[in-house]
């Protein structure tokens, strides 16, 4: 598929789902001017990341939105496989799994305004569940995490994009996954800091079949239609699909919707990391 193909097929799934272009760049974080251009196919070969930006916004998977065939022009063909345990879809959550960061940037913040940690740390998650819905930008976050630590211009994407060191176990895992099984990233993260992780090389770069930002879909976890958009998205059946997470209480939420799950405790990445990899031992 060319580009003005891509961008037909994008603009007619945006009109099908009721979305004008201001309210779906709202939804899948993207400028006016970025979606525009698509849809007018004046981008060439646009970033597989905006098309699952995209594609999450819409509440579609990759393929549904551009066509197998074309994901697969651009994409080296994998031998997918299913796990003894009947998994075909792995969705891996990113901060706690992929990147760590809490601990490093409080102290950071702590540090050079001159306040207690534990206050940076209670005034970040007072905030942080509205953010991670998209209800505040980013901005609004800096501003309400400022007032209530009482300081002046924090600015948190700096703190936490250099803060956040990637766990290299589980990107080593990640990959292997892609290599035999559909893969998809299940986050709750502010707006914009996905992408900006992936540009820094701390996300794996790879060709992901479903992005589930909670920023663009206004859920996060553990709430349960979350989830079954992620089941929507993934195209296989919820039992079909393997979650990865570090919080007890999210896989608990993916589990009650039949989800087979997989705890990642950060603190012993190698034995957490060959743990899932034998859940997800192929059939032979």
């Amino acid at each position: 598929m060319d580009e003005r193909g891509l961008g037909k097929r994008i603009q007619g799934a945006r009109q099908a789902a009721g979305f004008t272009q201001q309210s779906l760049c709202q939804k899948a974080n993207l400028s006016f001017s970025t979606l525009t251009k698509i849809e007018r196919g004046a981008i060439k070969s646009p970033s597989i990341f905006t098309i699952q930006s995209i594609a999450g916004a819409l509440n579609l998977s990759l393929d549904a939105l551009v066509g197998s065939s074309a994901v697969s022009s651009n994409t080296p063909q994998r031998n997918l496989h299913r796990s003894k345990s009947g998994v075909s879809f792995v969705y891996f959550d990113v901060n706690g799994c992929l990147v760590r960061f809490y601990e490093r940037a409080f102290a950071r913040i702590a540090a050079d305004y001159d306040v207690p940690a534990d206050v940076v740390e209670m005034a970040f998650w007072h905030y942080n569940d509205d953010a991670c819905r998209g209800l505040l930008s980013v901005a609004d976050f800096n501003k309400a995490m400022s007032e209530r630590i009482g300081i002046q211009g924090l600015d948190w994407a700096p703190y936490y994009l250099d803060a956040a060191e990637s766990i290299i176990e589980m990107h080593e895992l990640v990959r292997w996954t892609a290599d035999n099984y559909k893969v998809g990233l299940l986050t709750n993260i502010m707006p914009g800091l996905l992408g900006s992780l992936k540009e820094l090389g701390k996300v794996p770069a790879l060709p992901y079949d479903v992005v589930v930002d909670s920023s663009t879909i206004g859920l996060i976890k553990p709430e349960l239609a979350l989830y079954e958009s992620a089941v929507k998205q993934a195209g296989v059946p919820a039992d079909q699909i393997l979650f990865v997470d570090d919080t007890k209480s999210n896989l608990i939420a993916a589990e009650s919707l039949d989800w087979h799950v997989a705890w990642f405790d950060y603190a012993r990445p190698a034995e957490s990391a060959a743990q899932i990899r034998q859940i997800l031992e192929p059939v032979a």
